[in-house]
């Protein structure tokens, strides 16, 4: 009978090993479920945050529109608005100035349409493909709100147009 008792034991202390080796796995899991946790309501309040300001930013633009203001000052990252009569270039974000910068020089100087390439490397971007293709992105929505012409070729060049604003009703 010893030996089934020494069979016993041995197997109790297999199975103390186990718990405790759970155990502590699962307060391992329990600090990474935790650290999740905090991350997921870190964005979900970043979300929130962001919603709450994209409303009050429309109210207020809404709100300064029916008082007549012409032009809010530009939020980094916020839209393109399209171009109309009387509205500024400060309308526009700091990047979207620089292009339009540069294709107003360029037709001050009589050259022609441009590729985002060279619009890249005269903003003092660089030549990079990452770089160039943000300032074509940058260029076809200028282009699309009126800001920029863009010609078949892909080139862009200076000069505005009006675009029709969804929703805005006949123009006077």
């Amino acid at each position: 009978m010893a030996s089934v008792l020494g069979m016993l034991e041995e197997r109790e202390a297999a199975a103390r090993v186990r718990v405790e080796g759970l155990r502590e796995e699962a307060a391992r899991l329990a600090e990474v479920l935790e650290a999740a946790e905090i991350e997921l309501d870190r964005r979900v309040i970043a979300r929130e945050e962001l919603v709450e300001a994209l409303a009050l930013s429309a109210a207020e633009s809404a709100v300064a529109e029916a008082e007549g203001e012409t032009a809010p000052a530009p939020v980094p990252g916020s839209i393109v608005p399209p171009w109309r009569d009387g509205l500024p270039v400060t309308a526009l974000t700091p990047d979207y100035q620089r292009l339009l910068g540069v294709l107003e020089e360029r037709r001050s100087a009589g050259k022609g349409p441009v590729k985002a390439k060279e619009i890249a490397v005269e903003v003092g971007l660089g030549a990079t493909q990452a770089k160039v293709e943000g300032v074509r992105s940058k260029a076809r929505r200028l282009a699309e709100r009126g800001w920029l012409v863009q010609e078949a070729s892909g080139m862009f060049s200076a000069g505005r147009r009006p675009v029709a604003v969804p929703g805005a009703g006949p123009s006077a």
